[in-house]
């Protein structure tokens, strides 16, 4: 049977404005998002039965049909009417509710290959569409460019490039539920939203617009974030910050070598998942 493997990305927030709630209970947002070479890997196999078998080698992340990757599956096959099936093998890198988006990505994943196994010729605004039916992140990734996404994410529009970046990513293994966050965040009725660059022509540019409205919310109940924030920074960060709800905090760097030596010392005696990883 056809076979392909993938490799899906992280993602990291370089800005998120939350601007208003919605009546469906979703918010408004104004986000930058960039993708991160911290992948997840998954193996797509077409069967003749029309079942989807989803495995994943991580115990924090569900097999069969409560993985997001199954839905996403399961969605595909229905808008393309198909009768074969697809199994999904899941190696997962990136840490689960983290707020690196790697639920989403493997949905994204999933999506794209099934397309391409299965010859469906979707296109991928029509691949986003369906994304947009099981998580507001899914487009992103089908998207795969440095984005500004609106609405509740799914608007996408192209970033001006961006310098490439070494990331150091640190996550300190607490359990952040993203939609305790959002109840918990109280919106400021008048907002002016900072201007973007036009431009960015350093990682200084980038680290200039580095904002999350989730932050105080997170670091309130969890203020390690604030102290690997800090962190970061002494040790040669250009800027730093928490991604999406948290609780992975990222601080930018000039090199790999710093970051390396930041992580080093930030993580020393911990248990904390860390990474050094390339902007994409």
């Amino acid at each position: 049977m056809a076979t392909l493997t993938l490799s899906a990305p992280a993602k990291i927030n370089y800005l998120l404005d939350v601007i208003a709630k919605r009546s469906d209970g979703y918010h408004d947002l104004r986000m930058i998002m960039q993708r991160v070479n911290l992948c997840d890997q998954l193996t797509l196999t077409v069967t003749d039965s029309p079942d989807i078998c989803v495995t994943c080698n991580s115990p924090d992340a569900p097999d069969g049909q409560k993985n997001i990757a199954w839905k996403a599956a399961h969605a595909l096959l229905e808008r393309a009417k198909a009768i074969q099936g697809v199994t999904i093998e899941i190696t997962k890198n990136i840490p689960t509710a983290a707020g690196l988006g790697g639920g989403s990505s493997d949905a994204a994943a999933v999506l794209m290959g099934m397309n391409e196994l299965m010859k469906i010729g979707f296109s991928d605004r029509q691949l986003m569409e369906i994304g947009c039916t099981i998580g507001a992140d899914v487009p992103f990734f089908i998207f795969k460019k440095t984005a500004l996404a609106e609405g509740i994410g799914e608007k996408l529009s192209p970033m001006p490039e961006m310098p490439k970046c070494w990331i150091l990513l640190i996550n300190p293994g607490i359990h952040v539920s993203t939609a305790w966050v959002y109840r918990s965040l109280q919106l400021t009725s008048t907002r002016e939203l900072n201007k973007l660059p036009e431009f960015f022509e350093s990682i200084e540019h980038i680290a200039s617009i580095l904002s999350n409205d989730l932050e105080a919310v997170t670091i309130s109940a969890f203020p390690v974030i604030a102290e690997i924030k800090c962190r970061m920074v002494n040790y040669g960060a250009v800027g730093s910050m928490m991604s999406g709800s948290g609780p992975t905090v990222f601080g930018i760097f000039k090199d790999f070598a710093s970051a390396e030596v930041a992580r080093h010392h930030i993580t020393y005696g911990t248990n904390w998942f860390s990474a050094t990883v390339e902007t994409l």
